[in-house]
Formats: C-alpha cells, sequence, structure tokens
C-alpha cells in the first residue's frame, strides 16, 4: 500500500512544493502571503465582485421534512454569507422535484417553501453587509437537481432509484433501477424552470443546474445504449440537458444559468480486499463515461465531448462552469480527494494529492479548449493551510477564474477571509478530510462537521 505525506505535515510551501515536485505531482503553488490573483476584481452577472473566491454547492441533510431551510441549514449558509467569498456558487444543492431528493432532509425548491426561501436568501445579504459594508459586489446562487440514481425522498434507507440508462456496473453496486420514461423527462424539465421561478422570487442572483456526480442529468450525458430520442448519438444524450436549459430560460430569461459539471468521470470502483479502491471488473465493458479515456480509466481524459456540450450551453447563456470530475458516490478517490476513507469507500490508491491535481488540469484543459468559458474550480481542500497557494497559482496562470471550497467552509468558513490577510490561518479550523461531514449524513445525523466545529459536538450531545 502507497504510503504519503498529509499536506498539513509540512512546515511551509516551499516543502510541499519540493515533495509534489519529487513525485511528479503537477499543482502549482503561491507563496504563503500571496493573494493577488484572488484579491483581482471581476464582473460577473452585472455586478462587480472585489475578490475570486466562491463557496461551492453541498447537499444538506438538515432541512425540513418538507424540504424547507431549517435553522441548521440558515446557520451553515450565514457561515457560507460571511466567509469572504463573494461567489456562493450554488449555496445549497436543491432538489426540483420530491421524488429527485438524494434525502428525506434535502432542501425542495417548491412554491410552498419560498418564504423560508426568502427569508434565508434576505439574512445572507444582510449578514454580509454588516461583516463586509456592503452586500452590492455579494452574489448568491441555487443550485437545482434530480437525485436520480440515488435518491432517498422518503427514507435515509430506502434507496428509489430513477436512471437515464441501465448501467450493469453500477446497477450491481446500487441495485437495479427504474429507467425513468420520455414522458417524465419532460416532466422533470418543467419542473427545473418551476424550481428557477421560485429561486427567483426568493431573490437567488442565479441558478446552478448540476451535471454531475451520476445525477439525473449528468447521467442522460452518458445514455448511449437508451433508445429513443434521450438516448444514444451525442445531440440525444445532450437533449434533456437543452429542454432543461430551455426551461429555465423560457420561465425566467432575466435569471442568469451557471453549471455545475463533471469535467469527466470514470468508470467505478469499489473497495478490494485489502481496503484499497479497486476499478469495478466486468465481463462486458459499459460504455466509457462522459468525458474519460478511451479506456474509461486512464487520467488523460477525452474532452472532445464535454467542451462541445459547453458549446451548446453556451446558446442558453451558461458560460461559468463549477467544475469537478467523478463521482462521491462511485470514485470518491479523485471527486472528493481526502486522507481518510469515508464509511462507504475505501483507502484511496494513489497519493490524494494527485487527484487534487487532476481537477485542475481539468480546469486547464477546459479552458484550452474552450477560452470563452469561466471556470470555478474545486477540489483543493485536501491540500488543508495550502489550499489557498493552490487557488492562487491555478487563477494567476489561468487554470480557472475562481477558486471554490466546499468541505473547508463546514469547519473554517472564514478560511477564504484569512488568505485574503495574508494567510494567517487558525489550523484548529482547517478541514483534515476526516470525512464525518459524509459518515454523518450516512449514518441519519445533519450535515456539518462534527471534529472541529464545536457546535455539532453540543447538537450531538442534546440529542442523545
Amino acid at each position: 500500500m502507497e504510503t504519503y505525506r498529509k499536506a498539513g505535515s509540512f512546515k511551509n510551501a516551499g516543502e510541499l512544493r519540493a515533495y509534489l515536485s519529487a513525485r511528479g505531482i503537477d499543482i502549482g503553488l503561491a507563496n504563503e502571503a500571496e493573494h493577488g490573483a484572488l484579491s483581482r476584481p471581476v464582473r460577473l452577472f452585472g455586478r462587480n465582485l472585489s475578490n475570486r473566491w466562491a463557496i461551492l454547492p453541498m447537499e444538506g441533510w438538515d432541512c425540513t421534512a418538507g424540504g424547507a431551510p431549517s435553522d441548521l441549514t440558515l446557520r451553515r449558509w450565514l457561515n457560507f454569507a460571511t466567509s469572504g467569498a463573494k461567489l456562493v456558487c450554488g449555496t445549497e444543492a436543491g432538489a426540483v422535484t420530491h421524488a429527485g431528493r438524494s434525502n428525506p432532509n434535502q432542501l425542495l425548491v417548491s412554491r410552498e417553501n419560498l418564504p423560508e426561501l426568502k427569508a434565508a436568501v434576505a439574512a445572507m445579504r444582510k449578514a454580509h453587509a454588516e461583516r463586509f459594508g456592503t452586500s452590492s459586489d455579494f452574489l448568491v446562487g441555487l443550485q437545482l437537481t434530480h437525485s436520480g440514481r440515488f435518491a432517498h425522498p422518503n427514507k435515509a434507507d430506502r434507496l428509489e432509484s430513477a436512471v437515464a440508462w441501465a448501467n450493469p456496473l453500477l446497477d450491481r453496486k446500487f441495485g437495479a433501477a427504474r429507467i425513468v420514461t420520455d414522458g417524465e423527462v419532460g416532466e422533470i424539465a418543467a419542473a427545473y424552470g418551476e424550481a428557477a421561478k421560485v429561486a427567483r422570487e426568493a431573490g437567488f442572483d442565479f441558478v446552478d443546474i448540476k451535471h454531475a456526480h451520476g445525477y439525473l442529468a449528468h447521467d442522460f450525458l452518458t445514455a448511449y445504449n437508451r433508445p429513443g430520442p434521450y438516448g444514444g448519438a451525442f445531440e440525444n444524450r445532450t437533449r434533456f440537458s437543452r429542454e432543461i436549459a430551455g426551461r429555465v430560460k423560457e420561465a425566467c430569461p432575466d435569471l442568469p444559468m451557471v453549471m455545475r459539471l463533471s469535467i469527466f468521470d470514470i468508470l467505478p470502483f469499489e473497495k478490494g480486499p485489502d481496503g484499497v479502491g479497486r476499478p469495478m471488473s466486468a465481463a462486458v465493458p459499459p460504455p466509457r463515461p462522459f468525458g474519460a479515456a478511451a479506456d474509461g480509466l486512464s487520467m488523460d481524459p477525452d474532452l472532445e465531448e464535454p467542451a462541445a456540450f459547453l458549446d451548446m450551453m453556451r446558446e442558453f447563456g451558461i458560460d461559468l462552469v463549477c467544475g469537478t470530475i467523478g463521482s462521491p458516490y462511485y470514485c470518491v478517490h479523485i471527486q472528493r480527494p481526502a486522507y481518510y476513507p469515508v464509511c462507504d469507500g475505501y483507502v484511496p490508491p494513489h497519493d490524494p494529492l494527485k487527484s487534487v491535481a487532476l481537477h485542475i488540469a481539468a480546469s486547464r484543459r477546459l479552458k484550452e479548449r474552450r477560452p470563452w468559458v469561466r471556470t470555478v474550480l474545486s477540489g483543493i481542500t485536501c491540500l488543508q493551510e495550502y489550499a489557498g497557494c493552490a487557488a492562487e497559482a491555478a487563477v494567476r496562470d489561468g487554470a480557472a477564474d475562481f477558486a471554490g471550497l466546499g468541505r473547508m467552509a463546514l469547519p473554517y468558513p472564514d478560511y477564504c477571509a484569512a488568505h485574503l490577510a495574508g494567510g494567517r490561518f487558525e489550523r484548529r479550523r482547517v478541514c483534515r478530510t476526516f470525512g464525518e461531514c459524509t459518515n454523518a449524513p450516512r449514518n441519519g445525523r445533519v450535515s456539518g462537521c462534527y471534529p472541529l466545529d464545536g457546535f455539532y459536538k453540543e447538537l450531538e450531545k442534546t440529542r442523545n
């Protein structure tokens, strides 16, 4: 089993830089106090933003049974609002239908929940203005999604999957799933339009149309084996996406759209006898995943289709991509680089920092193919204290336009502000990738960082 050092064990960026160079891992690192690129103003959706930090959209488990934001949800959102980031790129993964919820306490973007959503957005703007003097340069979006194969709308332990096509490896890993009909596809696309109306009325500045991590819209992009108008040829596999974007555009012509996109995917992994992740075997390999290399596994992806897909989406005004790779359900080691495996995961088969490098490279290569695309970088939390150094270098060198934080924003939302103030971090709050933000929901607890945020430790005591 490969051994490697954790990013937090290095005394400075220079030491980490030497380690990366010795192992052939291509991650550029700025010096600790450098923040010029991330402090560079940028204009987005008619606003002048004073920095390029972003908070990435995450999936919550702490809304009400009806899908409205709870006090716990609002606490997280207010932390995002006061993080120092000027772009909240999706706030939360919000399901567009009840059947598409990933868990019984996921946010549901419905008209019934409009009052709570409106109040939450207003509270975020107020909190940002109180800390930074104004919210005129602060953008808040809402992610719209349908969980597809990973839907658990009624009970956390009851999977109620709906998929684009029968994937033999994922059917074996998670159980055979019901394939949505062509009629249902149209109804779901219409639900995105209705959800966009709710988002606009609630006061969100834009919506993020999720095409990532094996969820339904992403699943359609690999539906080679599906018959009819939504499968097979590239034109058909992208039809659902175009219908979603069209419905949102028709419902809210003045509401900007962005996209959370798995720039490339790989074939599923499973835990081997030694606990280390390994590719799942198949007598007949399934079609290669969207954006993957020809063998479905090589880390030299083929971005021809992702680039062509973005050309299509540009016609609907989408030119900002919140980039990711892989899926947290079946290839977690590349999607969420971490030193500790989550409860339903596996030990990473290579140094997690190699996966960080893959995120940066995917963003860079996409921009090289389509220079007009603006990208939000993700996957850097595993660098811990040095995430800001990598973010700074990526934006400085043109690999990304914004740098986003996901898991890091749970225990340490002030990371962004600390970086902009010269990189003086509170080490006790820096995410160490223990995985409890994933393990807790997997075991029926609410979203949050239990190891590092004392609030959740106290919450656990009161509920036991």
